[in-house]
Protein backbone atom coordinates (compact mmCIF):
# COMPACT_ATOMS: atom_id res chain seq x y z
CA UNK A 1 0.00 0.00 0.00
CA UNK A 2 1.32 3.43 -0.80
CA UNK A 3 1.68 6.50 0.85
CA UNK A 4 -0.74 8.96 -0.44
CA UNK A 5 0.74 12.21 -2.03
CA UNK A 6 1.36 14.80 0.09
CA UNK A 7 1.68 17.65 -2.21
CA UNK A 8 4.33 19.48 -4.31
CA UNK A 9 7.36 19.50 -2.40
CA UNK A 10 9.31 22.84 -1.38
CA UNK A 11 12.93 23.18 -2.04
CA UNK A 12 14.85 21.51 1.12
CA UNK A 13 11.73 19.73 2.22
CA UNK A 14 12.44 16.42 3.59
CA UNK A 15 11.74 13.90 1.30
CA UNK A 16 10.13 11.62 3.79
CA UNK A 17 10.75 12.94 7.17
CA UNK A 18 14.59 12.31 6.61
CA UNK A 19 17.51 14.66 6.04
CA UNK A 20 16.39 17.30 3.29
CA UNK A 21 16.02 16.89 -0.16
CA UNK A 22 19.21 17.84 -2.02
CA UNK A 23 19.56 18.41 -5.55
CA UNK A 24 21.77 15.47 -7.70
CA UNK A 25 24.20 16.02 -10.61
CA UNK A 26 20.76 15.73 -12.67
CA UNK A 27 20.47 18.81 -14.40
CA UNK A 28 16.60 19.03 -14.45
CA UNK A 29 17.17 18.14 -10.16
CA UNK A 30 19.25 21.63 -10.09
CA UNK A 31 16.34 23.62 -12.69
CA UNK A 32 13.70 21.88 -10.24
CA UNK A 33 14.86 23.70 -7.18
CA UNK A 34 16.07 26.38 -8.63
CA UNK A 35 12.69 27.13 -10.64
CA UNK A 36 10.88 26.84 -7.20
CA UNK A 37 12.95 29.14 -5.17
CA UNK A 38 11.25 32.33 -4.23
CA UNK A 39 14.33 34.75 -5.66
CA UNK A 40 13.66 32.69 -9.14
CA UNK A 41 10.19 34.14 -8.45
CA UNK A 42 11.07 37.31 -7.60
CA UNK A 43 13.86 38.36 -10.79
CA UNK A 44 10.80 37.23 -12.78
CA UNK A 45 8.72 39.80 -11.12
CA UNK A 46 11.20 42.74 -10.99
CA UNK A 47 12.26 42.11 -15.03
CA UNK A 48 8.44 42.41 -15.67
CA UNK A 49 8.01 45.74 -13.50
CA UNK A 50 11.11 47.16 -14.57
CA UNK A 51 10.10 46.72 -18.67
CA UNK A 52 6.75 48.45 -17.75
CA UNK A 53 8.84 51.20 -15.80
CA UNK A 54 11.03 51.59 -19.66
CA UNK A 55 7.83 51.27 -22.13
CA UNK A 56 6.35 53.71 -19.75
CA UNK A 57 9.41 56.75 -18.72
CA UNK A 58 11.21 56.21 -22.44
CA UNK A 59 11.28 59.80 -24.14
CA UNK A 60 11.08 58.64 -27.25
CA UNK A 61 8.42 56.47 -28.10
CA UNK A 62 8.86 54.85 -31.54
CA UNK A 63 7.16 51.74 -32.50
CA UNK A 64 10.69 50.51 -33.55
CA UNK A 65 12.63 50.69 -29.27
CA UNK A 66 8.85 49.87 -28.33
CA UNK A 67 9.19 46.26 -30.67
CA UNK A 68 12.47 46.04 -29.16
CA UNK A 69 11.59 46.76 -25.34
CA UNK A 70 8.82 44.45 -25.53
CA UNK A 71 10.78 41.67 -27.50
CA UNK A 72 13.96 41.27 -25.10
CA UNK A 73 11.12 41.24 -22.48
CA UNK A 74 9.22 38.36 -23.59
CA UNK A 75 12.39 36.48 -24.61
CA UNK A 76 13.99 36.95 -20.71
CA UNK A 77 10.13 36.48 -19.57
CA UNK A 78 10.59 32.95 -21.55
CA UNK A 79 13.39 32.12 -19.82
CA UNK A 80 12.40 32.29 -16.41
CA UNK A 81 9.44 30.46 -17.32
CA UNK A 82 11.02 28.07 -18.54
CA UNK A 83 13.34 26.98 -15.60
CA UNK A 84 10.12 27.32 -13.39
CA UNK A 85 8.40 24.68 -15.42
CA UNK A 86 10.10 22.15 -13.94
CA UNK A 87 9.29 23.08 -10.21
CA UNK A 88 6.07 20.90 -11.16
CA UNK A 89 6.23 17.84 -10.29
CA UNK A 90 3.67 16.91 -12.73
CA UNK A 91 4.55 16.01 -16.23
CA UNK A 92 1.13 17.34 -17.82
CA UNK A 93 1.70 20.53 -15.74
CA UNK A 94 5.18 20.55 -16.15
CA UNK A 95 4.56 20.65 -19.89
CA UNK A 96 1.87 23.30 -19.93
CA UNK A 97 4.33 25.75 -18.51
CA UNK A 98 7.01 24.72 -20.84
CA UNK A 99 4.34 25.69 -23.55
CA UNK A 100 3.54 28.67 -22.12
CA UNK A 101 7.82 29.42 -21.76
CA UNK A 102 7.82 28.64 -25.64
CA UNK A 103 5.20 30.87 -26.48
CA UNK A 104 6.93 33.72 -24.61
CA UNK A 105 10.27 32.84 -26.32
CA UNK A 106 8.78 33.02 -29.90
CA UNK A 107 6.35 36.45 -29.24
CA UNK A 108 9.63 37.61 -27.97
CA UNK A 109 11.60 36.75 -31.62
CA UNK A 110 8.41 38.01 -33.81
CA UNK A 111 8.38 41.07 -31.62
CA UNK A 112 12.23 41.90 -32.73
CA UNK A 113 11.70 41.30 -36.54
CA UNK A 114 11.66 44.23 -38.55
CA UNK A 115 9.37 43.27 -41.04
CA UNK A 116 6.27 42.82 -38.85
CA UNK A 117 6.95 45.98 -37.16
CA UNK A 118 3.81 47.20 -37.04
CA UNK A 119 1.31 49.01 -34.13
CA UNK A 120 -1.42 46.10 -34.98
CA UNK A 121 0.46 43.22 -35.28
CA UNK A 122 2.75 44.28 -32.10
CA UNK A 123 -0.56 44.36 -30.19
CA UNK A 124 -1.65 41.08 -31.59
CA UNK A 125 1.51 39.26 -30.51
CA UNK A 126 1.36 40.23 -26.87
CA UNK A 127 -2.08 40.13 -26.32
CA UNK A 128 -2.28 36.80 -27.58
CA UNK A 129 0.50 35.81 -25.44
CA UNK A 130 -0.68 37.32 -22.25
CA UNK A 131 -4.28 35.30 -23.22
CA UNK A 132 -2.48 32.29 -23.98
CA UNK A 133 -0.24 32.24 -20.79
CA UNK A 134 -2.88 33.51 -18.68
CA UNK A 135 -5.19 31.33 -18.98
CA UNK A 136 -2.18 28.01 -18.82
CA UNK A 137 -1.15 30.00 -15.54
CA UNK A 138 -5.17 29.77 -14.23
CA UNK A 139 -5.54 26.08 -15.67
CA UNK A 140 -2.61 25.06 -14.03
CA UNK A 141 -3.43 26.79 -10.20
CA UNK A 142 -6.61 25.26 -10.60
CA UNK A 143 -5.29 21.90 -11.55
CA UNK A 144 -3.05 21.65 -8.77
CA UNK A 145 -4.94 21.11 -5.52
CA UNK A 146 -1.70 20.99 -3.11
CA UNK A 147 0.00 24.15 -4.44
CA UNK A 148 0.78 26.76 -1.33
CA UNK A 149 -0.14 29.62 -3.20
CA UNK A 150 -2.16 28.73 -5.75
CA UNK A 151 -5.00 31.53 -5.21
CA UNK A 152 -1.93 33.65 -6.04
CA UNK A 153 -0.59 31.88 -9.11
CA UNK A 154 -4.72 32.00 -10.43
CA UNK A 155 -5.37 35.54 -9.78
CA UNK A 156 -2.05 36.14 -11.91
CA UNK A 157 -3.14 34.14 -13.92
CA UNK A 158 -6.97 35.53 -14.65
CA UNK A 159 -4.62 39.29 -14.56
CA UNK A 160 -2.67 38.38 -17.69
CA UNK A 161 -6.36 37.20 -19.16
CA UNK A 162 -7.78 39.95 -18.91
CA UNK A 163 -4.52 41.72 -20.05
CA UNK A 164 -4.42 39.94 -23.17
CA UNK A 165 -8.37 40.68 -24.10
CA UNK A 166 -7.93 44.41 -23.17
CA UNK A 167 -4.74 44.78 -25.54
CA UNK A 168 -6.56 42.28 -28.44
CA UNK A 169 -9.81 44.14 -28.06
CA UNK A 170 -9.14 48.05 -27.47
CA UNK A 171 -8.04 50.10 -30.46
CA UNK A 172 -4.40 50.87 -30.49
CA UNK A 173 -3.95 53.57 -33.49
CA UNK A 174 -1.01 55.01 -32.43
CA UNK A 175 2.24 54.09 -30.36
CA UNK A 176 1.67 56.39 -27.88
CA UNK A 177 -1.47 54.54 -27.22
CA UNK A 178 0.27 51.05 -27.08
CA UNK A 179 2.46 51.99 -25.25
CA UNK A 180 0.72 53.49 -22.16
CA UNK A 181 -1.68 50.42 -22.59
CA UNK A 182 1.77 47.96 -22.37
CA UNK A 183 3.13 49.77 -19.65
CA UNK A 184 0.54 49.36 -17.22
CA UNK A 185 -0.33 46.27 -17.55
CA UNK A 186 3.26 45.38 -17.63
CA UNK A 187 3.50 47.14 -13.64
CA UNK A 188 0.33 45.26 -12.82
CA UNK A 189 1.92 41.78 -13.51
CA UNK A 190 4.79 42.82 -12.44
CA UNK A 191 3.20 43.27 -8.94
CA UNK A 192 1.12 40.14 -8.98
CA UNK A 193 4.10 38.16 -9.76
CA UNK A 194 5.90 40.09 -6.60
CA UNK A 195 2.73 38.84 -4.58
CA UNK A 196 3.75 35.08 -5.84
CA UNK A 197 7.30 35.76 -5.14
CA UNK A 198 6.47 36.37 -1.15
CA UNK A 199 3.83 33.63 -0.77
CA UNK A 200 6.28 31.24 -2.12
CA UNK A 201 9.03 32.83 0.35
CA UNK A 202 6.92 33.24 3.41
CA UNK A 203 5.38 29.05 2.37
CA UNK A 204 9.06 28.62 2.52
CA UNK A 205 10.03 29.75 6.04
CA UNK A 206 6.83 28.83 7.39
CA UNK A 207 7.53 24.94 7.00
CA UNK A 208 11.42 25.91 8.20
CA UNK A 209 9.86 27.62 11.29
CA UNK A 210 7.77 24.32 12.20
CA UNK A 211 10.52 22.01 11.15
CA UNK A 212 12.09 19.75 13.73
CA UNK A 213 14.30 21.57 15.42
CA UNK A 214 17.27 20.16 17.63
CA UNK A 215 17.77 20.09 21.42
Amino acid sequence: MTAPDAGPQLPGEPASGGAPARSTGDPVDKLSVLGASWGWALGSALVTLATGIIVLVWPDETLHVLAVVIGLYLLVAGGFRFVAAFSRREHGERFLNLLAAVAFVLAGILCLRNPLQTITWLGLIVGLVWLVSGLLTAFSAIADKGLPHRGAIFCAGALGVVAGIVVLCLPTESVVVLTRLLGLWLILLGVAELVIAFAIRSALHGHHDTGPRLG
